[in-house]
């Protein structure tokens, strides 16, 4: 439904190879898909594995989802639209958790 909808420019699904892996797969090269951390909310389950077995933040980010099962990069200006989309008419809770830039290819991950 969200294709025929909105401009979708790229989907990820997280899984295995997380965020570093799956996501630069749908960008363009000479850009970055810059992810924000703290906009979206992780389990703690996650957490608790990344404390645990003492993983780097890239290396947490590499090997799990950390909650996001799917990215999809969209027009800027439908981003909230197809937020309210999601949110509004399925069982998932959808974030804006970033954003594509210029640069380096690959996934820039903010504090």
């Amino acid at each position: 439904r969200l294709v025929e909808k909105f401009s979708i420019h790229g989907i990820a699904h997280i899984t295995g190879g997380g965020f570093i892996e799956n996501i630069p797969r749908m960008i363009p090269k000479g850009l970055a898909a810059e992810i924000k951390l703290g906009s979206f909310e992780k389990p703690a389950v996650f957490e608790e594995l990344v404390k645990r077995a003492g993983l780097a933040k890239e290396e947490a980010y590499n090997t799990f989802n950390m909650g996001i099962g799917m990215v999809l990069a969209v027009d800027p200006a439908q981003a909230e639209d197809v937020l309210n989309e999601i949110n509004q008419n399925t069982d998932d809770k959808a974030y804006q958790i970033g954003r594509i830039v210029t640069g380096e290819e690959g996934v820039i991950l903010c504090d």
